[in-house]
């Protein structure tokens, strides 16, 4: 990975990004402004899930948000959760570190740009790991770091990253345990870059498998999912010739163009 910097940290107000982590306005925002660059690249960030996900699953989402994922999740037993209260989240107030839902609960968690929010990574992988059933699926979709978007973050001055975080620990968190909008972007890559650190951590309780480096171009150009910044307004057509340019670009250079990542984990 090619790291501008080890550690980086900007505060809420340092943020160039609008109306940061209002979910009442991004909701208002998708379903008044129609952009069609978020609703592509909403797309991209759930479509892919639905084919490891059967008709009569149970499945449920962790870190919700705005709940855009049931727009594009096709299993009718989908609910969704948050540590939030908003009306549109099925279940309210929920820490994913210890939900209180019983063990073996749900064949699918989806956790969508969720894990580098979370303080504790390794309580909530148990956490995940005891609400599954077996064979239950952790589908996982997230940010990838890469030079041209810690570039973008250092310019917008959102979130940051810190390499050095052991993201093992259940006494020191990885976030800032204060601020439940405070990000890492370096957890992901903790996480799932080096195969043997996982395995030592987590290869007792899940497997990997499925993961892809990929672009999304569109993402960066959405205008933002929970907070807003300018964006070029595109129509389809145009949305899918630059995001298959993209894709051939990230595939060749993904270290310094590739924006995501997904991994399903299986439970063992």
């Amino acid at each position: 990975m090619i790291k501008i910097k080890n550690k980086i940290k900007f505060s809420k107000y340092e943020n160039r990004m609008n109306d940061f982590g209002n979910i009442k306005k991004a909701i208002k925002y998708f379903e008044e402004k129609r952009n069609k660059n978020l609703y592509f690249a909403l797309k991209q960030r759930f479509d892919w899930m639905n084919q490891y996900i059967k008709n009569d699953d149970i499945g449920l989402e962790v870190g919700t948000g705005p709940g855009f994922s049931k727009k594009f999740i096709l299993n009718k037993n989908f609910k969704t959760s948050d540590f939030a209260d908003y009306q549109h989240i099925d279940y309210k107030n929920i820490d994913a570190h210890n939900t209180n839902f019983k063990d073996n609960s749900f064949d699918y968690v989806i956790a969508s740009h969720t894990l580098h929010h979370i303080s504790y990574p390794l309580r909530f992988f148990r956490e995940m790991h005891r609400i599954l059933k077996k064979d239950g699926k952790l589908i996982i979709h997230e940010i990838y770091m890469s030079l041209l978007f810690q570039i973008i973050m250092v310019i917008m001055k959102h979130e940051g990253w810190d390499w050095s975080t052991d993201i093992w620990s259940e006494t020191i968190p990885a976030t800032g345990d204060e601020d439940i909008w405070s990000g890492n972007n370096a957890i992901p890559h903790l996480a799932f870059d080096d195969i043997n650190v996982f395995n030592s951590n987590l290869g007792s309780s899940f497997k990997i498998k499925y993961e892809e480096i990929l672009h999304c171009f569109t993402f960066l150009n959405s205008g933002g999912v929970t907070s807003k910044t300018f964006y070029i307004p595109l129509n389809y057509f145009f949305l899918n010739i630059i995001d298959k340019i993209d894709y051939f670009f990230s595939k060749a250079f993904p270290k310094i163009l590739a924006q995501n990542r997904r991994v399903v984990l299986i439970k063992i």
